[in-house]
């Protein structure tokens, strides 16, 4: 029987161990920024579902990620991404359509023995409207149902479907049944069938924030807040309570491109709420990606063409899940970090996880969000970006704007009007400076487009009465106008529209640019008086000249003028404090060449403070080779030319031979 002093003893001794183990635990990483600590219970493989918190401070493809235990070794880890395997898609093996009265009949044998899940229709029609009932059969005699009151349709403003789904079942031949009872039949010459995809993929839904709404004439623009980069998004969602439409879609995503930043579609669909011939209605409101959205905004384009801008009230996101996987070998406190962008990926022998992961259940445990490492100082925006870089003689630049910034870190400054028209064209002479240095940025291009209201005037020209003419003042010169916009008040018409601009010149001689032309049909049924054209090219002065002939008809009445320009940003680093002032106006200087590209992706994932312009500030006059637009050298070029002229009559006077003024004589 052990003594009493014996057991005191082993509890002494048990508690020193602890202390011990404690108080080696070895600090945490300093090279880490971020830290989530959470406790595991027993022993074991576990599978943890990341949250969004830890996707967005670790680098896109989690590169940085590192888990330790609360002994200071480093685990092992799998990271798991579920994913939708390739779906398969085939022509069927063979099409036979039949015409009813009242109904096309479309016979396929599928050629596929696994379940399928829908089929795709091909036509050449490119507007209708139609309801189509699906049956499957094993042996093309006896038929079950499948899908009752299903939509296909393409329209003029591009929406468009014409794939019909189902639950999975397995169908060696299917009937399509396609109403016509209100609508001329059209014609179908093939088909795809797709195979159901093995087993569902889990994903979640969650709420995103509307960030900016921007109308323009036919298309509405939304740019969508994810609020976590590096998210895989299965799909968007967007909710309406809009009774009826029909509107194409598409999803972008901004990525670096060349030499800035641009928006690149990562998906399109077409959205819809509409009934079909007496069928109960029908909607689809969501557009499937499958992409990792690296930046934490997505930009949303519903196309509307003459229907007014759709009423969205919310947006949300599919998100696939991102599973971490490791072996916990004791029970205890475990420390997740991230954010480092110097660290190389890691390489663990993985074999004790060497198992089937999709059989591992996923734990319930909870990783809180990311805290600043104790070990670290606190993250730096962008580290290893300098805000200054090499130094520059600006004695050639003709303007500059002070910049004004909120607060360090990450920038988004909006170009003005003076920048986009003294600039060059390309903006390969926009400079960032801090003192006498550069400060690197990237030009981001947004499909953002701004509005302009110009001043307008009717005119009629004396020497062609039929013709109607609007003259369009633009606020500056060289502005880089895409799209002009405006309103009838004439209920019926049909009229050719042109856009152009006069210039001149190097010889004073006066010529026509053309900008665009459309053909513009209104009538009292069309919802719509806008009419919208898109220019060729950027006006290079700042008059425009719409006309229309208008034959013997009276002339049409116009308001409402608008001109559209995109939204250009420039997006660098700055520091607290700093003097900051953006150049331009230096048509000789070729583009800046930074390394700022390299690091596109985590500037366009942090978060960005919006910079303003205060005021455009002259800083030398214009010399003569550099003021010259098209026209301008007229006066010059005949002064030159007259100047020429009296110095070769004065050599072809000194080149004849001289006439003697006497005769010699005694």
């Amino acid at each position: 029987m052990p003594r009493p002093h014996d057991s005191a003893a082993g509890w002494f001794c048990a508690l020193a161990l602890i202390l011990g183990l404690c108080a080696a635990a070895a600090p945490l990483p300093p090279e880490w920024r971020r830290v989530q600590s959470f406790d595991v219970p027993a022993a074991g493989l576990l599978k943890i579902n990341l949250p969004v918190e830890t996707l967005d401070a670790g680098r896109a493809g989690l590169e940085d990620l590192r888990l330790y235990d609360g002994a200071g070794h480093e685990i092992p880890y799998l990271i798991e991404r579920p994913a939708p395997g390739a779906g398969t898609a085939q022509a069927a093996k063979s099409f036979r359509l039949a015409l009813n009265p009242v109904n096309t009949v479309i016979t396929i044998e599928t050629g596929l023995a696994q379940p399928l899940d829908a089929v795709t229709l091909e036509s050449p029609a490119n507007d209708f409207i139609k309801a189509v009932r699906v049956e499957s059969s094993d042996d093309g005699e006896g038929w079950q149902l499948l899908a009752q009151g299903q939509p296909i349709f393409r329209q003029p403003n591009g929406a468009s479907r014409l794939q019909i789904s189902w639950p999975p079942a397995v169908a060696k031949w299917l009937r399509l049944t396609v109403s016509d009872r209100r609508s001329q039949p059209v014609p179908f010459t093939g088909a795809r069938v797709h195979a159901a995809r093995a087993e569902p993929v889990p994903g979640e839904w969650m709420a995103v924030r509307i960030a900016e709404r921007d109308e323009s004439p036919g298309e509405s623009r939304l740019a969508l807040n994810l609020g976590a980069a590096n998210l895989s998004v299965a799909g968007l969602r967007l909710e309406t309570a809009e009774p009826l439409f029909m509107r194409p879609v598409s999803v972008a995503v901004a990525r670096m491109a060349e030499d800035s930043i641009r928006e690149q579609t990562i998906g399109q669909g077409a959205v819809y709420r509409i009934a079909v011939e007496g069928q109960p209605g029908a909607e689809n409101l969501s557009i499937p990606l499958e992409t990792q959205a690296r930046p934490r905004e997505l930009v949303l384009f519903i196309k509307n063409g003459d229907s007014p801008p759709l009423p969205v009230s919310t947006v949300s996101v599919e998100r696939r899940p991102v599973y971490l996987v490791f072996l916990a070998r004791e029970a205890g406190t475990f420390h997740l970090l991230t954010g480092n962008s110097h660290c190389e990926a890691p390489r663990y022998d993985l074999a004790a996880l060497g198992m089937n992961l999709k059989s591992v259940a996923v734990s319930p445990i909870k990783i809180p969000a990311p805290s600043d490492n104790p070990d670290y100082r606190p993250p730096e925006v962008l580290p290893g970006l300098e805000a200054a870089g090499a130094p520059l003689d600006v004695a050639g630049w003709r303007f500059r704007q002070p910049l004004r910034i909120s607060g360090a870190g990450a920038q988004e400054l909006e170009l003005d009007l003076d920048a986009l028209a003294h600039a060059k064209a390309d903006l390969a002479d926009l400079r960032v400076m801090s003192g006498g240095n550069q400060v690197p940025y990237i030009i981001e291009r947004t499909s953002i487009r701004r509005a302009l209201t110009p001043a307008v005037r009717a005119t009629n020209d004396l020497k062609h009465p039929k013709l109607s003419r609007w003259i369009i003042r633009l606020p500056r010169a060289n502005l880089p106008i895409e799209r002009l916009a405006c309103a009838a008040k004439t209920p019926l018409f049909r009229r050719a529209m042109s856009l152009s601009e006069d210039l001149t010149d190097e010889r004073g001689g006066k010529y026509r640019r053309e900008l665009g032309g459309a053909l513009w049909t209104q009538t009292p049924e069309r919802k719509g008086k806008e009419f919208a054209l898109s220019l060729n090219g950027p006006p290079q002065g700042d008059s425009l000249l719409l006309e229309t002939d208008n034959g013997d008809n009276p002339p049409i009445a116009l308001e409402k003028f608008s001109l559209f320009y995109p939204a250009t940003r420039v997006l660098f680093k700055a520091k607290a404090g700093d003097e900051l002032f953006l150049y331009y106006g230096n048509p000789r200087v070729p583009p800046p060449d930074y390394d700022l590209s390299l690091v596109a992706e985590q500037l366009l994932a942090a978060e960005r403070k919006t910079a303003s312009l205060a005021g455009e500030q002259q800083l030398r006059k214009t010399s003569w080779g550099e003021s010259r637009a098209p026209g301008q050298g007229g006066l010059v070029f005949w002064a030159v030319l007259a100047l020429v002229v009296i110095v070769l009559l004065i050599i072809i006077a000194r080149l004849l031979p001289q006439s003697r003024l006497g005769s010699g004589g005694g």
